[in-house]
């Protein structure tokens, strides 16, 4: 495989969903993960698409709070229906949290895009870089397909 054909399946480092869970878990429901990468006990998969999903209902049948490691892709519509896009993601994330429950994002710190969420009830932010792991399928083409560190 190529690196370029990762796309959004990057996934989160084990260590840093740890940290986040210890701060601010228990995390219980991944929004946006596939069955190779989940970090919760449930998941919400591309196939299901977390932004026709009612969050809140589900974080109050399982307890916990949900944990969102966002596709970057650009806006991506199925049926006029809206599947990507930090936009969407972000608006559908106010309307839950008006309904109810915790969202805990891990999002580029990108505070000038028209997506950030201003009215978070908490940011932090992570110094220096994160290194997020490939996907279990990637296996490299060529050296030149292997990623460092960062």
């Amino acid at each position: 495989h190529e690196l370029k054909e990762v796309g959004d399946q990057w996934r989160t480092p084990d260590l840093l969903f740890w940290g986040i869970n210890a701060m601010f878990g228990p995390l219980t429901l991944d929004l946006f993960a596939d069955d190779d990468n989940a970090k919760c006990p449930v998941w919400y998969t591309a196939d299901d698409n977390a932004l026709v999903q009612d969050w809140a209902e589900m974080l109050e049948s399982i307890g916990g709070a949900a944990f969102g490691n966002p596709p970057y892709s650009r806006s991506q519509y199925h049926e006029k229906q809206a599947i990507t896009g930090m936009t969407h993601i972000m608006d559908h994330t106010m309307e839950m949290r008006e309904k109810g429950g915790r969202y805990v994002f891990l999002v580029k710190a990108a505070t000038s895009e028209t997506w950030w969420p201003e009215d978070a009830d908490h940011i932090m932010f992570i110094r220096g870089r994160i290194g997020f792991d490939l996907p279990v399928w990637f296996v490299p083409a060529d050296d030149k397909q292997k990623t460092t560190g960062a």
